[in-house]
Formats: C-alpha cells, structure tokens, sequence
C-alpha cells in the first residue's frame, strides 16, 4: 500500500514511516500544509496519515478540499486535539478514521487494517470496463464465457487501467502505483507488461483495446460496433 504521511512533527513522522514500511508499505512523509495538495494531486496514494495542524494550510482545510473535489481516498487524522468535538469536526469534514496522540503505533495499523477491511466488506473485487471484468482476488480476467490467468503484475496493472476506463493514466502513476514508489523499474517494463496484457485481450476476442497516448500514459477504449 502507498501511504502519505502529512505530519509536521518529523520525528514522530520518520518513526510511522519507519513502522509502515516494515509491515510492507511504501511510505512518502511531507511536513507542510502548503506542499500537502502537490503530493496528494500525484494521485498515487492509498491512504493519507493526516495531522490537524500544520504550518501553511491547517490539515482539516487540506481534507474539505480534496473531498470538495470528489477524491474519496482513505484519510485517518492523527491529532493531539482529543476533545469530543476535535473528533466529531474532524470525521464530519471527511475523515474516515481520527486517531489521538500519543497513540501506539499498534493501534494505528490495526485502525489501518479496520478501515481496509470495511472498505473491502463493502466493496467488490471486481472491476468491469466494456466487455471485460476483472477479479483481482483470484487475478483471472473474464471476456464472455472465455477466462485467463494473470501473474500479480499483470492484475495490479489491469486492475488501474479498468479503474481509469477512458481516462488517460500517467506513466509515472502506473509505475508507482504498480511497482512501488521507490521503483527503479525502467519504463520498458510497463511497455512489456502492456503488450502482455494486449496479447491476453486478443486471447478473449475482447474488443476492449489498451490505448497509448503518446508522452502521457495508457488508457482504455471500447469498440461496440458487431
């Protein structure tokens, strides 16, 4: 999972960072308000760590403006406001989860996990575009009665590109989103994993087509035209 900590606090920042990425997440740490929107606009992130107070831009102003925005990701607040009020402010401006310092770095992974689990108990693993489907639990992909097996980096990347649908998707977004933020894969790699995914859609005689746009990224295009 790619996890932004926005925490002017860099001790206790580096300390949650070090925790996540022992656990296997990738993390990135920004301590100010002001730079926070430049991170999250990268639209790279599963979930943001989310402090109230910050130098440049209070955290809650940061959070009313993505969710004025439509963005839906996962924001848990990490707070030293601990009143009542503190909280039910904070979850009323679009938090999903308020956490109040000094917390044990045990608590917040199990929040993590509780709030991943909730959204996944609500959510589908399926994902559809055209004549396609999707199930990233088994990493089969499903045209019609016809069905393929994906390698894991194959399902990561399908997995984007039918999110997006036919919204062009960032290289850079692809590789960070599929390979990790502190990737060094080249992008050749994502080019390979594009042809192998081509070569799985003619498989299915689907008539879903996986669109380059030159300089920019990747997208889908459906043709239904019999």
């Amino acid at each position: 999972m790619n996890i932004l900590i926005i925490e002017d606090d860099k001790d206790l920042c580096h300390a949650v960072s070090w925790q996540l990425q022992q656990e296997g997440h990738r993390t990135d740490c920004c301590h100010d308000g002001s730079e926070a929107m430049l991170y999250i606009r990268q639209e790279i992130y599963d979930l943001i760590l989310l402090d109230c107070m910050l130098p440049g831009e209070d955290g809650l102003h940061i959070l009313r403006r993505i969710r004025a925005a439509g963005n839906l990701i996962p924001v848990i607040i990490l707070s030293a406001l601990g009143e009542v009020n503190d909280r039910v402010t904070g979850l009323n401006a679009g938090a999903d989860d308020y956490l109040v310092k000094p917390f044990a770095y045990s608590e917040l992974s199990a929040r993590i996990s509780s709030l991943f689990r909730r959204k996944n108990a609500f959510g589908n693993n399926a994902l559809s575009y055209g004549d396609l489907s999707l199930d990233s639990a088994e990493n089969s992909l499903m045209c019609g009665e016809k069905k393929c097996a994906l390698s894991q980096t194959e399902s990561d990347l399908m997995s984007q590109l039918l999110q997006a649908g036919d919204r062009t998707t960032d290289r850079t977004v692809l590789l960070h989103k599929v390979w990790g933020l502190d990737t060094s894969v080249e992008n050749s790699n994502l080019d390979n994993y594009i042809y192998f995914l081509r070569k799985r859609l003619k498989t299915l005689d689907s008539r879903v087509a996986i669109v380059n746009r030159r300089g920019h990224g990747y997208r889908l295009a459906y043709n239904d035209n019999e």
